[in-house]
């Protein structure tokens, strides 16, 4: 829960950073095109501040929430990078409801105290595990807005403003491609952490199965659409279930030991 030595300072950033994402999430119908994206900037400014804070702090912390709000910002980041060469790309209120929700779990879950590493290969893997997840989630959210498109067409609906179809498609598959090229780096970063701290190349703990099980997955997933032209529910429902493998794999095992055990 929230640390009673926890910095004013710190908790002042994530309210801020949270009610920041609050604005664009729960009034998106009455804002303006340009004070909604302000409003989006300023929370994601501060979201950053929020993540400087906690992991670069007097007591710099990690654990199941904070990896969530720094897949959340990174998803964050991608649709600002999008905006700019997709500007009909439409997903601000619901980015903005994910980041205020991240930014209020981590406060209340900071995670543990991080401790000085045995080797250096540990932080390149959890900088690249972070990474993955944060384009897995990105390919997560544009296979939704095309579930929401197709469903929208088999309706035979008035079309709603928004990337064509096949575009959502082609994105979806190109963030779940660069994802994996990351989640396969962060495996073997892993190997080598585990090689110099254990002596074995892998530890099979809960982590390491959920982690190779996601890695099966999206690989089958890869080779569906190249050999087989996966694509629409099929290769959503593969995506899907890799990305919760994924969840499970780190934030599933970290939300366990936090909340559920109590331990740090």
């Amino acid at each position: 829960m929230i640390l009673a030595s926890a910095s004013p300072a710190g908790v002042a950033l994530a309210l801020a950073a949270a009610a920041a994402y609050a604005v664009p999430a729960a009034a998106a119908a009455r804002l303006s095109e340009q004070a909604s994206r302000l409003a989006l900037l300023a929370a994601w400014v501060l979201h950053a501040l929020v993540l400087a804070w906690s992991l670069l702090g007097e007591t710099p912390r990690f654990g199941f929430a904070p990896a969530l709000s720094v897949t959340a910002w990174l998803v964050l980041t991608v649709y600002a990078i999008e905006r700019k060469v997709f500007p009909q790309l439409q997903a601000r209120w619901a980015l903005a409801g994910l980041g205020a929700a991240a930014v209020l779990l981590a406060l209340v879950f900071p995670g543990a105290p991080l401790q000085q590493q045995a080797s250096a290969w540990l932080p390149l893997h959890w900088a690249l595990g972070i990474a993955s997840y944060g384009l897995f989630a990105a390919s997560v959210v544009h296979a939704w807005l095309m579930m929401r498109a197709e469903k929208t067409m088999r309706r035979a609906a008035e079309a709603q403003p928004g990337l064509p179809l096949l575009t959502l498609e082609r994105l979806t598959f190109r963030f779940a491609a660069a994802g994996f090229v990351l989640l396969s780096a962060t495996l073997m970063a892993g190997m080598l952490f585990a090689e110099v701290l254990y002596g074995r190349p892998w530890k099979w703990d809960h982590k390491t199965v959920f982690s190779v099980l996601s890695w099966v997955a999206f690989a089958l997933l890869l080779l569906g659409r190249a050999r087989f032209g996966w694509r629409g529910r099929k290769a959503v429902r593969v995506l899907y279930t890799g990305s919760l493998l994924l969840l499970l794999a780190y934030v599933g095992s970290r939300f366990v030991l936090e909340v559920v055990l109590g331990r740090t």
